[in-house]
């Protein structure tokens, strides 16, 4: 097996340890995440002056129930993705209630206003990214889709990148590449927002 060949069956092996983790969560103990995360995210933004938020809807067991509501609630502008086609970065629209989503394709649910172009991320001081795993250095695990790895690279250099995940996602050491986007942060229901690498 070549090391590309064993580089792949490591991020499958995680993907799949990470994602079973999640299934086997029950509900009370995702409310209980979410809810932490909640309170964490609002007091790490209370800290500072913002205009405008990445976010995402979660999927599923994904945390981060609510963030849009709860951000454009504070006050923020909050951009949502759309997944425009594949192969290509993803693409921005504001959120402004729950009445603006539509479902879309993948099950995820989409801002139904007004495109933004790919371009949109960087008018975004804060990123929110979702992930399986967040290890030390700030290398994420994503599905495997790269939309975010495309998206990414668009975004204001002065931006954080905060990646969201469970306390158990957040761990010492994931298969990464040197041109891989790294997290500035991580936050966790426990640990609240950590600045990476640690």
């Amino acid at each position: 097996m070549s090391s590309l060949d064993e580089f792949r069956t490591s991020k499958a092996e995680w993907r799949s340890r990470l994602l079973l983790q999640r299934d086997e969560l029950d509900e009370p103990a995702r409310k209980a995440d979410d809810q932490a995360l909640l309170s964490n995210l609002l007091g790490w933004l209370a800290q500072r002056e913002l205009t405008a938020v990445a976010a995402y809807v979660p999927v599923g067991p994904e945390p981060g129930t609510d963030v849009p509501s709860v951000l454009h609630e504070a006050g923020l502008r909050v951009l949502l993705p759309i997944v425009a086609g594949k192969r290509q970065p993803l693409e921005w629209a504001e959120y402004t209630g729950p009445d603006s989503l539509r479902p879309a394709a993948f099950g995820l649910l989409e801002p139904a206003g007004e495109r933004l172009g790919a371009a949109a991320i960087g008018q975004a001081e804060v990123i929110l990214v979702p992930a399986l795993g967040i290890d030390h250095q700030g290398v994420r695990l994503g599905r495997g889709a790269g939309y975010y790895d495309r998206s990414l690279v668009l975004r204001d250099p002065a931006a954080e990148l905060l990646g969201v995940v469970r306390d158990s996602e957040f761990v010492p050491s994931l298969p990464g590449e040197d041109h891989d986007v790294r997290m500035t942060s991580v936050i966790t229901p426990a640990r609240g927002v950590v600045e990476l690498p640690v």
